[in-house]
């Protein structure tokens, strides 16, 4: 036993390090614990190793958090995988920033040191967000954390490109692409961010080649590209053009004639109806140019300034000058038609949005996809990876039947380095079949895991002994050292040199759910944990992660099993008015300030409710300070039940209850974790955290704390003694039930309470989760208690919308009963009803010249206003607010009626004016609800 008691105060900040620290130390977060358990699996989204927990990580780990948590407490074998992204583009971005600081390059110190640079940056920073998501309470298996970099995941990575190129499914290929000319890379669609802004529309006069008096004009907002155009397209139904369909054009600035081709992509309807097509440099050009045979000419260098495939006169020119100058020639020699003012989206970097991407022509490594795809697909349509919510089964299918070869070289040294190494082409044989070696462009390219097995393959291939040229070594170095050798006369050597390319992050991410278990290698944790339990991650990643994690899974997997049972998507967190969250709008939340300030558990509570499927998460300060304050609200409670006695007894037997207040809220307690159960189960957070609220600060805290004090300060000693056990056992059944939302204040809570009761056994968040014999709800018991609760509530509601005084406690109130109820009830209740609504209850019906009456389930109850209200005054006051809110109404119904407003107004500002309307819509309700109650 112990004297100490509750602090006045929930301080989070002085219990959360201190618990976190007892947990992990513990081992309390480890998987592979209960060997007979049924295992229940999840692996984190993997953050960017350099990065920092933002609001969008908060909700993802606080749903995973809780799913784990709960589903430990059910006594499963929980494994919570944790571990960081290499982010590729990201973190070479950041070290690259450092050393141009330093007034160096990467080029200039060399691929090996740079990468000593990174590597010394990730130990340096790599465990920010890691200690961040502690903060947060995450329960993680930090002892199976992992790197997407690390031995054994590189690893996976090898084994996986290298048996996908023996498949047939990876190769190399010329196709347009992402090109961010800063980094000089290759970059997938998630990093372009499509920016709105001011720009023109130059409409060009190309002269027809056999009639320089004619031209056909296009339109552009990209002129400089022009001098890769190879030709131009109409529809085949546009009859302005059919005579010139398989004629040639002579192309402004160029001395060369390109074709008139007809296409479905052109639109009549839009400009000329022409258009210029560039395949080298715009997408949906380079299938135009595919299905016309065009041509594909490169303009550009890798650093985006016009190369020699142009006149003299714009090599070396970077594209906004090229543009300049171009416009200028076109304008001198009369072939610029007009120029047009517009705003369009314009790709740039995502992460500094300062680059424009350029579409590239450029040869890269592509994987064909689509036949994992087609395994993947059969997954979801099984059902043996359901999606929820189950709509964005079709965001998936429609990616997946649409796919395309997926370009997985990037031209960064951060990353996993293809195992590709180049060798001279074997061209022909000698007279004595041993192969001729010559000097030219061609290669041999061997596929394999290691240098050891790339050298046996080449020797194999060659016939003869093989070298590895230097990591440094260009292809023009390579063949130098080959002729260098020949020319000093010894025997020709044989020079690999390796790919320098890394594989797109989302490959080795695409890996995760299996990798992280020990893949390739055939593991305890693998056998037990794979297919893992569920995904939980967002929307925007379902076509770059889910879905290649998906295809990964099903091929490499020896059962070609899916890699989750489920794929719960959630929405994007907005700030507290629905609006996205941006640096520009200064909207932009951050978790770690909101948890400093209110603590963990609010933060997490705060996501939980709010995260209702298939809508956007609304979150900001005010809505965290609010459940603080719930937080707040069941320290309280556990105050009051220390204050009045109210301590854990051993052996408390619920269905022993006698009184019928208790076994109200012993049944209250059975209905909230059926409703919280049911609801996690489904991942239906926000019901389950709405349920909790609700008990907790209503049921409990508001009604039951009330309706016990007589009791408890009575001198009915059966009645207080069973009252506080009743009153201790809920409690303890609320830590349970809260604690996957509110980690922190609940185990607090239940090691101090049990301290005062003779000590525990263990950690709450090892604790058994609650299970009731539904038998303990008692039909009469929760039939008169809510009957009571509801009558005081619509009394309560009364005298606010009618401004009676809250200290006015001579109101006489009756109640005429229709329904189940009976007047019986309110005898056996009155004092509490009258204490808890402020009026005087009677049984006879009120005569009054004011009144004011409320309907309720079972009856009508009515108030003797008489004295304490102004009835002409309430009454034109209550038509006067109605008349307000049905004002407001007008308002935005027309401004939702106006076809203008909603084809421009994002998403979330549509939301907020319906979201408006229906509580003006509400509180008209209840207004003339008022209006017509009062007698």
């Amino acid at each position: 036993m112990s004297d100490k008691t509750l602090d006045k105060t929930f301080d989070p900040a002085a219990i959360e390090q201190r618990l976190y620290a007892a947990w992990e130390q513990s081992g309390a977060f480890k998987g592979g614990t209960r060997p007979e358990a049924e295992p229940f699996s999840i692996v984190i989204p993997p953050p960017n190793v350099t990065g920092s927990l933002h609001i969008g990580h908060a909700l993802n780990s606080t749903l995973q958090d809780i799913l784990c948590r709960f589903e430990r407490m059910r006594g499963k074998d929980v494994l919570w995988v944790p571990g960081t992204d290499h982010a590729g583009i990201a973190t070479q971005l950041v070290v690259e920033r450092q050393l141009r600081e330093q007034q160096t390059s990467r080029k200039a110190i060399g691929r090996d040191e740079f990468l000593k640079r990174v590597w010394a940056w990730k130990a340096e920073s790599g465990g920010t967000i890691t200690r961040q998501l502690r903060r947060l309470g995450a329960s993680c298996d930090w002892s199976r954390e992992r790197f997407t970099m690390d031995e054994g995941l590189s690893r996976a990575v090898t084994k996986v490109f290298v048996q996908l190129h023996k498949d047939g499914l990876i190769y190399k290929d010329n196709r347009l692409v992402n090109w961010d000319p800063a980094m000089q890379t290759a970059v997938s669609d998630l990093e372009v961010e499509s920016i709105d802004m001011k720009g023109h529309l130059w409409h060009l006069k190309y002269p027809l080649a056999d009639d320089a008096e004619r031209f056909i004009i296009v339109a552009t907002t990209r002129p400089e590209t022009m001098l890769g155009d190879t030709g131009v397209a109409v529809h085949p139904d546009d009859e302005r053009y059919k005579d010139l369909v398989g004629k040639m054009v002579r192309l402004p600035l160029t001395d060369r004639l390109i074709p008139i081709v007809a296409d479905s992509y052109a639109d009549p309807e839009k400009g000329s109806g022409a258009v210029k097509i560039t395949p080298a440099h715009d997408f949906n050009d380079f299938e135009v140019g595919r299905r016309a045979g065009l041509a594909a000419i490169n303009i550009l260098n890798r650093d985006g300034t016009l190369n020699d495939a142009v006149h003299e006169a714009y090599r070396g020119l970077t594209t906004a000058g090229a543009r300049k100058k171009i416009v200028a020639d076109l304008e001198e020699q009369g072939l610029l038609d007009h120029i047009e003012d517009i705003t369009h989206a314009v790709p740039h970097d995502e992460k500094t949005k300062t680059v424009v991407i350029e579409p590239y022509l450029t040869e890269q490594w592509y994987l064909n996809v689509q036949p994992l795809a087609d395994e993947a697909m059969k997954a979801v349509r099984s059902g043996e990876t359901q999606f929820v919510p189950e709509h964005w089964q079709k965001t998936y299918f429609q990616w997946m039947e649409n796919i395309q070869p997926w370009c997985v070289s990037r031209q960064l040294w951060w990353g996993h380095q293809i195992p590709a190494w180049y060798g001279p082409a074997k061209v022909q044989e000698n007279a004595d079949g041993q192969p001729i070696l010559t000097g030219n462009e061609k290669h041999q390219i061997f596929v394999e895991e290691d240098e050891v097995s790339a050298l046996a393959a080449a020797e194999r291939f060659y016939g003869k002994p093989v070298k590895i040229a230097g990591e440094s070594a260009t292809a023009g170095d390579w063949m130098r050292a080959a002729d260098g050798a020949r020319n000093a006369g010894g025997e020709e050597p044989i020079w690999l040199r390796r790919d320098a390319d890394v594989l797109d992050t989302w490959f080795s991410s695409g890996l995760w759910p299996f990798s992280t278990l020990g893949w390739p290698e055939q593991t305890t944790d693998l056998a037990r944990f794979y297919p893992t339990s569920v995904l939980v991650t967002m929307f925007d990643i379902i076509f770059f992660w889910v879905a290649r994690m998906m295809m990964f899974g099903v091929k490499f997997d020896d059962q070609h099993r899916a890699p989750f049972a489920k794929v719960l998507i959630h929405a994007r967190v907005v700030d507290e008015k629905g609006q996205k969250m941006s640096k520009t709008k200064g909207n932009v939340v951050d978790p770690l300030t909101l948890i400093d300030k209110y603590g963990a558990d609010a933060l997490r509570f705060g996501l939980a409710i709010a995260a209702a499927q298939g809508k956007d998460v609304r979150m900001g300060p005010s809505r965290v300070e609010e459940y603080r304050n719930f937080c707040t609200k069941l320290w309280n409670a556990a105050r009051f039940c220390e204050m009045n006695g109210c301590d854990p007894v051993t052996g408390f037997d619920p269905s022993k209850a006698e009184f019928k207040i208790n076994k109200w809220i012993i049944g209250e307690t059975v209905k909230t974790e059926r409703l919280v159960r049911e609801a996690l189960a489904a991942f239906r957070f926000n019901d389950a955290a709405t349920a909790l609220y609700q008990f907790v600060w209503n049921t409990y805290c508001d009604w039951y704390v009330e309706l016990i004090k007589p009791a408890l300060m009575g001198e009915d000693g059966a009645a207080k003694t069973e009252t506080r056990a009743t009153a201790a056992w809920v409690f303890d059944q609320i830590l349970h039930l809260m604690h996957p939302f509110t980690p922190y204040i609940t185990e607090e809570l239940w090691v101090q309470i049990g301290e005062r009761a003779g000590g525990r056994d263990g950690f709450l968040m090892l604790s058994t989760w609650p299970s009731y014999n539904e038998a303990l709800i008692d039909p009469v018991a929760t039939g008169d208690l809510n009957a009571v609760i509801e009558a005081c509530a619509a009394v309560r509601s009364v005298r606010s919308l009618l401004n009676v005084s809250p200290a006015a406690a001579d109101i006489k109130s009756s109640i005429a009963f229709t329904g189940a109820v009976k007047s019986s009830v309110f005898e056996e209740f009155q004092p509490a009803f009258e204490r808890l609504s402020r009026t005087k209850y009677q049984a006879d019906a009120i005569v009054a010249e004011t009144t004011g009456s409320a309907v309720v389930s079972f009856g009508t109850i009515v108030l003797d206003l008489g004295g304490h209200i102004d009835k002409a005054k309430e009454l034109a006051r209550l038509k006067k607010d109605a008349a307000k809110q049905d004002g407001e109404i007008a308002k935005i119904t027309a401004k939702l009626g106006n076809a203008e407003f909603v084809a421009k107004a994002p998403e979330e500002v549509i939301e907020e004016q319906k979201d408006r309307r229906a509580a003006a819509e509400a509180t008209r309700d209840r207004l003339n609800e008022a209006i017509a109650r009062l007698g």
